[in-house]
């Protein structure tokens, strides 16, 4: 009943969430700038961040928020002494908003005890919701998902994304090259957290990129509901090498499990 409670409680509020990204859009009102120099926030990320984490507080005053925008720089120790973690992104997607795209999702996961147990990815434009309880299946609204059959390589669609800072480019077009070489082609959406769902619904194959907590937490426990089999393409010291192990989010690769080994194959950088 408890995870009955927190799952219509986050479906709820990322409905809510996306209701004031909607009225935004519409509205035109919102102001844009960059922080650390390259990565694009709107008002409209730090308005929805105000909502979820105002709501989490009020309804669950002991647990823990990890937020894209309120907590950017957080601390290994702090999310490995809580025993319920939200690791919410008010906007995943921001730049696709921004540019008036339709691919865009408020993405709210929960963590307890260091494991992924819930998630919701909203994406209001699509009027899609993607939801999940840990052992309890993935669903779009109240259809349940189910991964790829595909075992052919070659018709593989691949989905990935890009770094804001662009210094390091070439093992990444290395990937690419070998992805677009031995696979149908690749797609750049601009959302993490819908890639992912879009893996649980079978409209991707696969999916890789390096990312952030909450670009993933609650995808890939959609992704894994629905049968994909989750996994890293690198063995290398990482960024997120003392995180939780369900919340590493560097060289994450999330596809169809008959496909999981080949696409690994091509992106392996040892």
């Amino acid at each position: 009943m408890q995870m009955e409670h927190y799952l219509d409680f986050a479906k709820d509020l990322a409905q809510q969430a996306g209701r004031k990204m909607v009225d935004a859009k519409q509205s035109a009102q919102f102001k844009c700038r960059y922080k650390q120099g390259h990565e694009l926030v709107t008002s409209v990320d730090l308005d929805i961040d105000d909502l979820l984490c105002r709501a989490i507080n009020e309804a669950f005053p002991n647990h823990y928020i990890l937020s894209e925008e309120s907590s950017p720089n957080f601390c290994f120790h702090d999310i490995s002494e809580q025993d319920w973690v939200w690791v919410i992104d008010p906007i995943d997607g921001t730049v696709n908003f921004a540019h008036n795209h339709m691919h865009v999702a408020i993405s709210i996961g929960l963590i307890h005890q260091e494991k992924r147990v819930l998630g919701v990815v909203y994406a209001p434009f699509l009027n899609e919701l993607f939801w999940a309880e840990k052992g309890q299946g993935a669903y779009l609204n109240e259809e349940k998902l189910s991964v790829s059959s595909e075992i052919d390589l070659k018709k593989a669609l691949v989905a990935t994304g890009f770094p804001y800072v662009k210094n390091e480019l070439e093992p990444l077009l290395k990937q690419m090259h070998n992805i677009l070489k031995n696979c149908q082609d690749i797609r750049r959406n601009g959302s993490a957290a819908l890639d992912l769902c879009w893996v649980a619904a079978g409209r991707l194959e696969a999916y890789y990129e390096t990312v952030k907590p909450w670009d993933m937490a609650a995808g890939a426990l959609i992704a894994a509901e629905a049968g994909a089999q989750i996994g890293y393409y690198s063995s290398k010291p990482n960024m997120s090498k003392n995180w939780p192990h369900e919340l590493r989010s560097d060289h994450l690769l999330v596809a169809a499990p008959d496909l999981y080994q080949a696409i690994y194959e091509l992106l392996i950088d040892e």
